[in-house]
């Protein structure tokens, strides 16, 4: 179901974007914003942001044009994991912000194109994921081809 949301609701989301991206994310009075299924908000019809776990996240197309969030590198064999939804695993990563914290949301990129192929909430710190050897270190949250993607 789709919402307009008040000026109010409207007001309280311009807050919370510029509390958690700066900035980087303006709204001019002219946009129309909306919110459907509860879930996902559009911005002059672009799904731009949506809820996850109670936190606003950035949608891939939105990122695709604004660039909100740190940046992980994966090798190109891991892109059809990802791609699929699987959570990465460190063996995959070729390249990481030290400055990453446990819990930061990060844009999965491949190494080749640099493209964004997913968001994930992180599960250690850079400096934890750069000693680690193996096993799932990005919880993916959103990804190409799923049903935010898809809208």
């Amino acid at each position: 179901m789709r919402k307009h949301l008040a000026k109010k609701e409207r007001r309280e989301l311009e807050k919370k974007t510029a509390e958690v991206f700066g900035d980087a994310v303006l709204f001019s009075k002219k946009d129309t914003v909306e919110l459907v299924d509860e879930k996902i908000i559009l911005i002059n019809g672009f799904p731009s942001f949506f809820y996850s776990e109670g936190m606003l996240t950035p949608t891939l197309k939105y990122l695709m044009d604004t660039p909100l969030l740190k940046s992980v590198t994966v090798d190109m064999g891991a892109v059809k994991f990802v791609t699929s939804g699987a959570d990465v695993m460190r063996p995959g990563i070729t390249e990481l912000n030290d400055r990453i914290r446990k819990d930061d949301l990060v844009v999965i990129v491949d190494e080749q194109h640099k493209k964004p192929l997913a968001i994930g909430r992180v599960l250690f710190s850079g400096e934890e994921i750069a000693q680690k050897m193996h096993g799932k270190v990005i919880s993916t949250i959103h990804y190409v081809g799923d049903e935010i993607w898809k809208y």
